[in-house]
Parts: C-alpha cells; structure tokens; sequence
C-alpha cells in the first residue's frame, strides 16, 4: 500500500495570503531525500503532496510518511510557511502557480466550465490511499466493495466545509467541487459487471478527450464535445490516437476509485494529523481484513444510501448508522493487521469524537468558527485528539 498526501500551502502570519511559490520550492529542493522515500511534488495551485513508495501494511506505510510529513514541515515552518490539512483552500481565490505546458493547457480546457474545473486544480487537496488489487479471485469483489464504500469514506472523512472564509454549504466542498466539473471523467466507474477491466475500457472510451500531446512541449486542450471512442473512429484535425494517447487519456479521468494496476481511492479530503492515518488504516482494514470487509459489504448494499454524503457528512441518519458499523468493523480489525499503537489511539478517538456522534472533522471546523469567530485548522496532538 502507499498514501499520496496533499496539502495547502499558506503562510504562517496570513492565512488569507498566498504563500510565495518560488520560496516553497525552494525550501523543497532543498530538503535532503526522505527518509521514508516520499516524493516532493506540486498541484497547479501551489498545493504540495508527498507520495509514498509502497510498504508492506498500515504501520509502516503510517510512520514512513508521518516522519517524512514532518521533516517536510519543519523544512518550510523555517522559511515562515505551513501546511494546512483541509479538503478545499478556505481562503484564498483560485489562482494558477505552475506554468507547465500540461497545466496550461488543462486551464485552458477548465475555463470552458465556469470555474469548478480551475477550482478542482487549484484549491482542493485529498488523502489518497493506494492499495494493491490482492488476489485475481478477488478482484471483482474488492472492486465492488471499494466503489461502494467511496460515499461513505467521502462523508466519514469530509473535511472542507469553506470557500472564502465563509461555509460553503458542504461538508466536503471539495467532494461536490469535483463532482461538479465533467461527469465523464470524474463520474464514479460502473462497477456492476462481471468484468472490472472491460467495464474501466468503456468508461474511459465514453470519457472526453481533454488534452492532445502534438509534442512533449505542445498541448492542444480539446474543448468541443469529443469521446476518446469518437476519436478512435472518426479523427480530429491534429489526427488520430495512438496506443500511447490512449495511456495519456487515462491519466486525464479522475473517478474516485481510479484502477491502475492497483486501487487508487481518491475520495478523501486532505486531513490533519493524526486524522489522516486513521483514514488510511480505517480504509485498508475495511478491503484488506476478511471479517471487516464482510461487514461493510452488508453496510453498503444499498446504495440509494450514499446520496448527498458531500453534503451532509454523518449528519445523513444512513450514512451515520452505516459509517460506525464499518469504522467499529475496522477498529477491531486494526490489531490483526498490526497496526501500531498511535494509530489505534487514533481511530478509537475518531469514534468516539465523530462517528459516534453523527459527526466529521467539517463538523468541528464549523463550530470552531462559530465560536471563535474563525478557523481551527493546525494539527493536533494524539492527546489533543483524545481531549
């Protein structure tokens, strides 16, 4: 398994400023290689992620990137910059920092839409959990329970209910940011079938074509209605595709379980320590423990259910009974899977302070303004998460 972590990148005294690119990079090159072996990398908004490489099981996926996350922090604490684990920028408007031909040219394909597809690129920030397709007899199975845990995992883990200092009306605005921009690449993938790869061949043929590499420094955004099928078929001016288009087109859709030659869940949004290492191990125990997974495949049979989880989070009565039969599943899985004792301490105090309650991180940050008139978003401690 491996975690992509994203986060925003603010400064420390103005929350309400964009942290200076240019600095944020600097300060990133100039950390020595990790020594969990995450990768440094960049959105177009100026969001910074770490990726891990695959580990063998939750601890040690779990520590390698909480040590490398923080010798991350310290490196741009130092040049007066932090980063926030939230789901959508709750500050800042949306506005472009890199200027790669491939981004140019998606800004370009975005701007047809309004503005949800540039909000998506540059402003939301997610917790992906990457698991491996385990056993080709299960294949089928995994992939239908992964696809309909998707709401549940979104509504369990919402946490980015602001867009410009104010709510946004969501739980998870960064959930219903996405699921605003083209359905056709960021729609859930069919997982009816009986066939997981013939099913993810027509989703990606159905999907429109964003992008045309005409060279490696040359991307022409495709913004009339074309299928990749209708592609195939029948051409376009700048010519037909070829196997190597195809494999770019894939990295274009953005469905919330995307296959890749393993699981990557994407449906997550960005959290703070240590609330993101209870989604991962919460997540892998319900795909990767026998008996947790039998629960959640009862607790997602309906899936009428899911509806409305960007909106509501737990506070959905279905969602809220679901989610804790399948967090209490998972939390007694947790040791079988030898999952260390932070991580547990962790998920045990997720249970009781949200999902026991109806409840999910969104919930906090809303309080946490009304009270204080503004927003709670540093990480905490294990202590205090259990307070």
């Amino acid at each position: 398994m491996g975690i992509e972590l994203e986060s925003i990148v603010v400064p420390v005294d103005d929350l309400d400023r964009p942290a200076p690119h240019d600095l944020v990079r600097t300060a990133a090159a100039g950390i020595p290689p990790l020594p969990g072996g995450a990768r440094i990398t960049f959105e177009p908004g100026g969001q910074i992620e770490l990726s891990s490489p695959p580990h063998c099981g939750i601890a040690a996926a779990c520590s390698s990137m909480e040590e490398d996350l923080t010798l991350v922090g310290r490196a741009l604490q130092a040049v007066g910059v932090e980063m926030l684990g939230v789901g959508l920028d709750p500050f800042r408007p949306t506005a472009t920092v890199l200027t790669e031909p491939r981004y140019r040219a998606m800004e370009r394909y975005f701007r047809t839409d309004g503005g949800p597809g540039m909000q998506m690129m540059c402003s939301t920030a997610a917790l992906q959990v990457n698991l491996d397709m385990g056993r080709e007899a299960d294949w089928l199975r995994r992939w239908r329970l992964v696809g309909a845990l998707a709401p549940i995992l979104t509504a369990t883990f919402a946490n980015s209910p602001f867009t410009a200092g104010s709510p946004n009306g969501f739980r998870s605005g960064r959930a219903a940011v996405w699921d605003s921009i083209d359905g056709s690449r960021t729609a859930p993938v069919p997982t009816s079938g009986s066939d997981p790869a013939a099913g993810w061949i027509r989703y990606a043929l159905a999907a429109r074509v964003m992008l045309i590499r005409v060279t490696e420094r040359r991307f022409e955004p495709v913004v009339e209605q074309l299928p990749f099928r209708a592609w195939m078929e029948e051409g376009h001016e700048l010519g037909y595709p070829t196997i190597d288009d195809f494999a770019y087109h894939l990295t274009t859709l953005f469905p919330p379980v995307r296959p890749r030659g393993w699981l990557e869940l994407r449906m997550i949004d960005s959290l703070p320590s240590p609330w993101w290492r209870v989604a991962v191990a919460v997540t892998t125990a319900l795909l990767e423990d026998e008996e947790a997974a039998d629960t959640a495949v009862v607790m997602t049979s309906d899936s009428r259910r899911w509806r409305g989880a960007a909106c509501h989070g737990l506070a959905h009565p279905e969602l809220a009974r679901s989610a804790r039969a399948c967090f209490e599943a998972a939390l007694c899985a947790l040791p079988r899977l030898g999952v260390d004792r932070a991580t547990m301490a962790a998920a045990a105090s997720f249970l009781d302070r949200f999902v026991a309650r109806g409840r999910c991180p969104a919930d906090d940050l809303l309080d946490g303004w009304r009270t204080h008139g503004c927003l709670l978003l540093r990480p905490l401690s294990l202590e205090e998460a259990w307070s």
